[in-house]
């Protein structure tokens, strides 16, 4: 998935979007407005949803490949490229191909993702020239966790997802199983018996191994297929953990052939595959 030169990227790239994982995750707080407060580390893997896209001689948005179950209008990448045109003026119009190898539901961040690569493959194509920064603002219309894949740095996040510290995190290869179930990520955050509590640390006090995932207990103890794949996993790996708000399940080794041996040795019937953590995103030179 690398490339390097801006230059690069045209009309006839495939442009990728990573999947992410949350290496810990702490629900610090709720504001007035429901929101709630969050500290994370984000990392980027290469493992990703891939978008082309087409020029069109009208100002239409066409998603050439729907998602079942999701009407275009609502789709992420068809209001991304909306958001694009509102916010530069844009008449250019475009239709998108996208090719999804991400599990909905899991965890991965997989629409968010391809809602970012939307606005900075688009912003880029269609000169509208935005810079990250402003790319970032108005991503945050469509979801807490866009703005992060706009960043495009593996780094320590806070407030509902916006506020950046980037670290420097250790190579690392991740065996990631996917339960057979989508978790919706509000009825985790909508959960009663969700903990809000957890103490705040200082971005500069984090430390590569630290923390969990506040959103773990509730998602296994509603979702008993990620309880399983997760007590699997431990068993194996004690550090493995849940990412996001669910499905997915990971552990990260720093040699690769530990992550295959571990998946090796996995019953047949338990889905998954093994990620190498990316440096930075495959677009962050891109503007």
């Amino acid at each position: 998935m690398e490339r390097n030169a801006v230059s690069d990227w045209n009309w006839n790239s495939a442009w990728p979007a990573p999947a992410k994982l949350n290496l810990f995750l702490h629900v610090v707080g709720r504001r007035a407005d429901g929101y709630h407060l969050l500290q994370t580390v984000f990392r980027f893997i290469d493992r990703a949803d891939m978008l082309r896209f087409d020029p069109r001689n009208d100002d239409k948005i066409v998603l050439a490949t729907p998602i079942p179950g999701v009407p275009a209008s609502s789709d992420l990448t068809v209001r991304a490229a909306r958001l694009l045109q509102g916010a530069t003026g844009c008449r250019q119009g475009v239709t998108i191909h996208l090719d999804k190898q991400l599990p909905m539901g899991g965890g991965l961040g997989g629409g968010s993702s391809d809602a970012a690569t939307v606005l900075l493959a688009l912003n880029h194509l269609w000169q509208t020239g935005l810079g990250r920064p402003e790319l970032e603002k108005i991503s945050l219309a469509l979801g807490a966790d866009v703005p992060v894949f706009i960043h495009g740095r593996n780094t320590f996040a806070e407030g509902v997802g916006e506020a950046f510290t980037d670290v420097a995190l250790p190579a690392e290869s991740y065996l990631v199983l996917h339960p057979a179930v989508h978790v919706p990520t509000a009825a985790i955050f909508g959960a009663p018996e969700l903990k809000r509590d957890s103490a705040t640390m200082r971005p500069a006090d984090w430390r590569h191994g630290q923390g969990r995932n506040d959103l773990e207990a509730v998602a296994c103890a509603r979702f008993p297929a990620v309880a399983e794949y997760l007590e699997r996993l431990k068993s194996h790996a004690p550090q493995a953990m849940m990412t996001g708000s669910g499905a997915c399940v990971f552990a990260g080794f720093p040699r690769r052939n530990e992550a295959e041996a571990l998946l090796a040795i996995l019953p047949s019937g338990m889905r998954g595959w093994i990620a190498d953590g990316l440096p930075e995103h495959p677009l962050a030179k891109i503007c």
